[in-house]
């Protein structure tokens, strides 16, 4: 395995440095969905539950990860739902690129509440939300935009994304401000969450698709590269760049990135038809191998003890066990 440290200036210097690949697999458990409904990005709900979207179907899907069931609920004509998270109220905030609006659905009042993008956006592609830390919806669009939900005035606002398409994933660290990352354009850019404005973090490997984008808890972001086969990990704090190769696959194609709460950094990784994890204190991989081919994972996420991958080719939900930690 490869790490190779970047400076975010002009001269790059790279150290080559071995690290071993860990042997223990964590358990896994599988929930086949109830019909193929082209499943995309998955979230933590209440009590067990997993919201997820539906997105040929144009619902909001909730698992419960105890039983295997699944309830559906209509967000609206035309929905096409990409992204969901859920916020601090509870709620799971959706990115519908259907009906282009910032959808919610609160599990206690079972009512959703849609907040169309301004009619001149046309179909922006809606695909990441991100919750602030002021308590407003951020969200991107792949064709060239990103925005603002303010959720007690109920208004969006919307920005041109730099450098025009692209803008796919979207994060906050825990200092509450936003982050994306442009997949047609390969670049980092964070928000300034009063203004809008959106700086520019050019990374010193060019075109590598930058795709998803995840904190950890120390506000570093971790970058899957949907072309460049590498794990990508920004500092804000230093302005420094490093990438991580993963084991035996040069061509790799990461779609999604998370990182648990043990800090643990996962990716789905198209071309193996694999998840790997990466944990940066000992530099070690762990893959995990679907149970049928073209899983197709979209974005990754997870709670205390499990994290939740979802399986768009199989019409299906894998959950990983790892362990609880207080």
């Amino acid at each position: 395995m490869k790490r190779i440290f970047l400076s975010a200036g002009v001269g790059v210097a790279l150290v080559i440095a071995g690290a071993g690949l860990a042997q223990q697999t964590p358990q896994t458990k599988t929930f086949p969905l109830p019909n193929q409904t082209y499943i995309h990005d998955v979230a933590p709900g209440p009590a067990g539950q997993v919201f997820w979207t539906a997105q040929s179907d144009g619902k909001l899907g909730i698992l419960d990860s105890k039983t295997g069931a699944n309830k559906f609920v209509a967000l609206g004509p035309d929905s096409a739902p990409h992204g969901v998270i859920t916020g601090k109220d509870g709620k799971a905030w959706i990115a519908d690129g259907g009906q282009n609006a910032i959808v919610s659905y609160d599990p206690k009042t079972e009512k959703v509440a849609v907040y169309k993008l301004p009619g001149d956006t046309g179909y922006t592609n809606l695909n990441t939300p991100t919750e602030d830390g002021d308590g407003n919806i951020w969200f991107t669009g792949q064709n060239g935009w990103y925005g603002r939900l303010d959720v007690k005035a109920g208004k969006v606002n919307v920005w041109k994304a730099p450098k025009g398409r692209g803008a796919y994933g979207m994060t906050t660290t825990p200092d509450g401000n936003v982050w994306f990352v442009s997949l047609a354009n390969s670049y980092l850019a964070q928000v300034d969450r009063k203004t809008g404005e959106a700086k520019v973090i050019e990374p010193s490997v060019p075109g590598t698709g930058t795709r998803r984008v995840w904190s950890d808890s120390k506000g570093d972001l971790w970058i899957s590269e949907w072309s460049g086969g590498h794990i990508a990990k920004y500092s804000p704090k230093t302005g420094q760049w490093a990438r991580y190769e993963i084991p035996g696959q040069p061509r790799a194609n990461l779609y999604a990135v998370y990182v648990d709460n043990k800090d643990v950094v996962w990716v789905s990784n198209w071309s193996d038809n694999k998840i790997w994890s990466f944990d940066p204190k000992t530099e070690k991989f762990t893959s995990v191998a679907h149970t049928k081919p073209g899983a197709d994972v979209r974005q990754i996420h997870g709670t205390n003890g499990a994290v939740y991958i979802p399986e768009s080719g199989n019409a299906s939900v894998m959950v990983i066990n790892t362990g609880a930690q207080s």
